[in-house]
């Protein structure tokens, strides 16, 4: 192994990121798909097809339309029957569902084309951690921060799909780097290249317009401390940070064919209270359409404010939330902070306390570095857990973890004794072993603290571990058990499980809520997502080409049994036998079955 230890560490970075593209293109062909990515394929295929991006306003189009190009040139069957240019209602799942009914099995084929596409995104993110951390730390710290990136279960798990959390993280963090550089050293050449960088992560997903604020604090702070040395090129650099500020915004309404662009604020039909306003007229829905603000013209395209207000009136609205066992209208504060938390490697935070320490001890430090580093991350987290109308999804604060990648890296800076870098490839490498052993199920991870995805579902519930993409390994594990009975599944996601070739119908509604003429629990073969075991309320398709929404926990009974086997770790299946039917309707109050003697 002589040679490995002899090369360049670019060369080390390139092997990682070889290992990294190996492990998202296979997982990817691994997963059904997953609620969003239904959505997001049925949208995707919108924008190329009618050359509108009113479906799934509530994020920019830049990441589904270069996933779904290869597979709308593929010429698959289109089903537009379902599309609707209303704006009160989401109908991108419905096309995308259509998408997949049209196609069959045929329609997963062209997932995976689709899933391949937005690998090279998660190149980029490892790049540029390697990239940051060298500048700053050395090379050795620039391989560290990418094996982070190259294995981190979070990023592994959602830059195999086709939704945009990953892609964003990775372009934000590339616009935050080549900004970083353009602050030690301003220049017309990097003012162009981070313009560019700032209006792809604008158009991935709308988080980052906080760059809009952030990047001119990070100038101010900068030439306040040397203003002396820097008052002579303040004004060549306001001038620059004006042009990259600018051409990232001219590449938000490019994208958008300037579609909509300098509407007035009062022709727009809002849905958010913040916006539409609380007064009687309910059809104007514009608080701004009789004052002097809704004369003024919005320098952003249609969808794209739309697509904002969408997310917030989702957010005023409020879903139930789940977190340790508990259901409730609205979330927590300290939700993302407990997602982080269990669904981070312990090997990650044992990194980053040692960090911690370290730091601590230098007695010089670039503080300036610090801020640029951790000022975006902390925003994305103080921003998202802000939004309490609800919790479901760790993916929101993806863009925190590649920060702390870097900034952990400097554990090894410089050339320090082997005895000082002992412990941080330790903890390297009980990370790496721990997302791996639970591979390619990495959407499930949780981390050992609480015992692992097996016992997840106790604690997140939805993208966190169970988002429909465990079908096909349904299908493994009958197939593989030669199971030929009628098979009862409760399956959350958007894609009906005919599609793949699964019989099924429905299990048997249960439950201290639940009364009539026959009632569940039942003997049988059945298969329950951890979702549903949990109470989630969702429409779940009943096996007879309709859907049905779970407005109760109907099958949260199953708790009370055992699996036999599991789909990943997002599928539970159960063979009830008739004592064990009898054992669990006798605690439910329920009539006991007649069992042959």
């Amino acid at each position: 192994m002589g040679w490995l230890a002899s090369l360049r560490p670019s060369a080390h970075a390139a092997i990682l990121l070889v290992v990294h593209s190996i492990l998202l293109g296979w997982a990817a062909t691994r997963h059904s798909p997953t609620v969003d990515e239904v959505g997001h394929l049925g949208a995707g295929l919108s924008h190329w097809h009618f050359h509108r991006f009113d479906l799934y306003r509530v994020n920019p189009p830049l990441v589904r339309s270069v996933a779904t190009l290869p597979v709308y040139l593929l010429g698959p069957t289109l089903d537009w029957h379902s599309y609707s240019q209303d704006s009160s209602w989401r109908t991108e799942f419905d096309v995308g569902r259509d998408f997949f009914a049209a196609n069959g099995e045929d329609s997963f084929r062209y997932l995976f084309v689709a899933r391949w596409m937005c690998i090279p995104f998660s190149i980029l993110g490892g790049y540029v951690c390697f990239l940051w951390a060298t500048d700053l730390y050395g090379s050795r710290a620039g391989i560290v921060a990418t094996a982070l990136w190259c294995f981190c279960p979070n990023i592994l798990a959602h830059s195999q799909m086709i939704t945009p959390d990953a892609p964003a993280t990775a372009l934000g963090m590339a616009a935050s780097y080549v900004f970083w550089k353009w602050l030690s050293n301003p220049s017309w050449k990097r003012s162009l290249l981070c313009g560019l960088l700032l209006g792809f992560a604008e158009i991935s997903k709308t988080t980052w317009l906080i760059l809009f604020a952030i990047w001119p604090v990070l100038w101010v702070i900068r030439i306040g401390r040397s203003w002396n040395e820097l008052k002579s090129h303040a004004r060549r650099e306001a001038l620059q940070l004006t042009f990259i500020l600018g051409l990232g915004w001219y590449l938000i309404n490019l994208a958008y064919g300037f579609e909509g662009s300098f509407t007035q604020l009062g022709h727009f039909a809002f849905e958010s209270t913040v916006l539409k306003g609380t007064g009687s007229h309910e059809e104007i829905r514009n608080r701004f359409t009789n004052g002097w603000l809704g004369r003024i013209p919005v320098p952003l395209p249609k969808y794209y404010v739309l697509g904002i207000d969408s997310q917030k009136h989702e957010f005023e609205r409020g879903y139930l939330s789940f977190l340790r066992g508990t259901w409730r209208d609205h979330g927590w504060w300290y939700y993302y902070v407990y997602a982080l938390a269990i669904k981070t490697p312990i090997g990650n935070w044992c990194l980053l306390c040692l960090a911690i320490y370290r730091w601590r001890t230098v007695a010089s430090r670039n503080w300036y570095n610090d801020v640029c580093l951790f000022l975006p991350a902390c925003v994305v987290l103080t921003l998202v857990s802000s939004q309490t109308g609800f919790n479901h999804h760790l993916r929101y604060v993806l863009p925190v973890l590649p920060f702390m990648y870097v900034w952990i890296s400097q554990l090894v800076a410089g050339d320090g004794s082997r005895k000082r870098i002992l412990l941080p490839a330790v903890l390297l490498a009980w990370s790496v072993v721990s997302s791996m052993s639970v591979y390619p199920h990495s959407l499930s991870y949780f981390n050992e603290a609480v015992g692992g995805p097996r016992y997840g579902h106790a604690h997140l519930v939805d993208s966190n571990i169970d988002w429909g993409q465990d079908l096909l390994y349904l299908k493994a594990w009958l197939g593989e058990h030669q199971e030929s009975r009628d098979i009862k599944l409760a399956y959350f996601g958007w894609c009906d499980p005919g599609v793949v070739g699964l019989k099924y119908s429905l299990p048997p509604r249960g439950g201290p809520f639940v009364r009539g003429s026959d009632p569940g629990p039942k003997p049988g073969l059945f298969a329950i997502s951890v979702n549903f075991l949990r109470g989630h309320r969702f429409p779940v398709f009943n096996g007879s080409g309709g859907t049905e929404y779970l407005d109760l926990p109907y099958y949260a009974y199953f708790q009370m049994l055992e699996p036999v086997g599991m789909a990943g770790y997002s599928i539970y299946i159960y063979d009830v036998t008739p004592e064990e039917a009898n054992r669990i309707r006798a605690d439910l109050g329920y009539p006991l079955l007649q069992l042959d003697r």
